[in-house]
């Protein structure tokens, strides 16, 4: 009998340990912006935030996008080619840019850079009492190092996500016009023309989201991470891991919000 219970007990247990992590992450989400309308505001901070966030992240958003979109049209015109239908290359770049690959790329990169530095940032100061430290000067660690950084990742990110699309959609255009005939002038007026107001509220919409999630991310996993080397390796781990599923989750039901009628 115990033999049969025992993959049914791990199961429960693993539900259990889901569903408890899922309930921290809960209440951690809800302090920090509980937190946000409260004083102090450590305006430095934030201004820290905003330019490690936004303003560093631009040169490798401006890379990954760039070839995205360059490699999104190539993609797109050879399936076209199949069916006649190589005009639709401007369209399908920019909806796809816009609505889907530059949130998302955005979405990535940002874990990658700036939720594994966060992350290991404050997983460093747990490590060495810098964080009780704040607390015996009287200043709310959450309060100091949480909210800062959110708040810039949900201002910022959607800039990004901006920045991004229009540099994604100008490399389709250079491989479009450089590489495949398409006329300059053309094919800049068929994405104008296809684009829509929607569109470009979905995506900036979406790289709030993302960005709110890849700096809550990185903050969480630094608060909670354990001690020693290891315990600061396993939290930069886990919170890219836990952004980047989050992020594309979280794609998922926006695109469904937006799109689904």
């Amino acid at each position: 009998m115990s033999r049969v219970l025992s993959p049914i007990a791990a199961l429960g247990a693993l539900t259990l340990s889901a569903l408890a992590a899922l309930g921290r992450l809960a209440i951690f989400t809800g302090q920090t912006f509980a937190h946000m309308i409260r004083p102090p505001f450590y305006i430095k901070e934030f201004g820290a935030a905003l330019m490690n966030v936004g303003y560093f992240s631009l040169p490798v958003i401006g890379l990954t996008t760039l070839f995205t979109g360059g490699a999104l049209a190539l993609q797109i015109y050879a399936g076209g080619a199949r069916f006649s239908a190589e005009a639709v290359v401007p369209q399908i770049v920019a909806i796809g840019i816009v609505r889907e690959l530059g949130p998302v790329m955005v979405g990535l990169m940002i874990a990658a850079r700036v939720t594994s530095s966060i992350a290991a940032e404050i997983a460093t100061m747990k490590v060495t009492e810098q964080l009780d430290a704040l607390v015996t000067l009287s200043t709310h660690p959450m309060k100091y190092l949480t909210v800062p950084r959110v708040l810039a990742g949900i201002i910022v990110v959607p800039m990004l996500v901006a920045v991004g699309n229009i540099i994604g959609i100008m490399g389709g255009w250079a491989v479009a016009v450089g590489t495949l005939d398409f006329n300059s002038a053309t094919y800049l007026q068929n994405t104008a023309d296809f684009l829509e107001t929607s569109d470009i509220i979905s995506s900036l919409a979406k790289g709030a989201v993302n960005g709110g999630i890849a700096t809550l991310m990185g903050c969480y996993y630094g608060m909670n991470s354990g001690r020693g080397a290891m315990g600061v390796g396993r939290a930069t781990k886990g919170s890219v891991e836990a952004a980047a599923v989050l992020i594309l989750a979280a794609n998922f039901v926006l695109t469904g919000i937006f799109f689904s009628s």
